[in-house]
């Protein structure tokens, strides 16, 4: 049964590994794109790279204490709880900042002409502070007082003699079940998420009235804009889809855990939900590759100058090496002729 259960951690450590290998490098290339390419420095931009940090920290913090958590130390309950939260505090900065893209992509739709104006890098910074601030407050909510303690001391009585209340650190001893449903689950990732299929049903609702509006033969195309627009967002759509793919499987266990207590979960769909949780951190930087052509294009450049070590004539990206793009540089206007798109619509 050791041997079992030695190979059965090995593997899961392998794959947590792989998934790290893949996350950090993978966000990190989106930061180094966001940094290197003008064109992608916008309040979008911005957001994209709040979430790539949080990602990256998914690599680099969470999942070796989640492999912490699996080997299950003994350690002093404090300190577990300090080694679980974490995960929570990077999976509600990841949430945030997905609504936050979510309605910088329908204000760019709905008030294009005033959009720059509304949305500056002032208070982009200070959405992007807020969310991080929300993130602590809620994923450190555990440690303010909402635990297993008073559990654990119930259940462990008899052998509390000892001074230091120490466990065998594992996340469910630690963290509440009903934290975890009634507060986290409930009000800090079911209701965003429903939020921002909200938002962008009704962006995708508004570029399809723009795109089937008429125009005149002897004015500018606003299907392009719009066209552009409706592109980024299936793009950044597809991104809130992967993320709820992947994280609604381990809240769905949680519920089961926490309102059917007899129910007996198999380890191996708890174990599914975990790396799909953890992956879903390295998605992200394939999703851009694949469906944003600035930011492939910057990938591409990025590994010819610094990987491959290829000369390089142009300091900085040329915009007409990089395709239609439906963001423009860092303070211009969207190219939005009709005077009509200041009406309601």
């Amino acid at each position: 049964m050791a041997q079992f259960v030695s190979a059965f951690q090995a593997a899961y450590i392998t794959i947590e590994v792989l998934i790290a290998l893949v996350s950090v490098p993978g966000n990190i290339l989106v930061i180094w794109a966001v940094k290197k390419n003008q064109a992608l420095q916008d309040a979008t931009f911005s957001f994209i790279v709040s979430l790539a940090v949080a990602d990256v920290a998914v690599g680099t913090l969470v999942i070796p204490l989640a492999v912490v958590i699996n080997i299950g130390p003994r350690m002093e309950f404090y300190t577990c709880l300090m080694v679980a939260c974490p995960v929570l505090i990077l999976t509600e900065s990841s949430i945030l900042a997905l609504l936050a893209i979510a309605v910088d992509r329908y204000l760019r739709v709905k008030i294009p002409l005033r959009y720059k104006n509304v949305v500056t890098p002032r208070r982009a910074a200070a959405a992007i502070a807020c969310c991080w601030i929300v993130s602590l407050l809620v994923g450190l909510t555990p440690i303010f007082g909402w635990n297993n303690l008073n559990k654990m001391r119930r259940t462990q009585e008899a052998n509390a003699s000892h001074k230091a209340f120490v466990i065998r650190c594992q996340f469910e001893n630690v963290i509440s079940m009903e934290y975890m449903v009634y507060f986290n689950f409930f009000v800090w990732v079911l209701p965003p998420l429903l939020l921002m299929l909200i938002i962008y049903l009704e962006v995708f609702n508004l570029i399809r009235k723009q795109l089937d509006k008429k125009v005149s033969s002897n004015s500018s195309d606003p299907q392009k804009y719009y066209g552009k627009e409706l592109k980024i967002a299936k793009s950044l759509a597809l991104v809130l889809f992967l993320f709820a793919l992947s994280w609604l499987p381990l809240h769905t266990l949680n519920c089961i855990t926490l309102f059917c207590p007899s129910c007996q979960t198999p380890s191996i769909l708890t174990y599914i939900a975990i790396f799909l949780t953890h992956g879903n951190s390295a998605m992200n930087p394939i999703v851009y590759a694949f469906r944003i052509q600035k930011f492939r294009t910057t990938f591409l450049q990025i590994w010819h100058q610094y990987i491959c070590c290829e000369t390089d004539n142009t300091n900085n990206l040329d915009n007409t090496e990089l395709g239609n793009w439906p963001l423009e540089r860092a303070g211009t206007v969207p190219d939005v002729p009709y005077l009509d798109l200041q009406k309601p619509l």
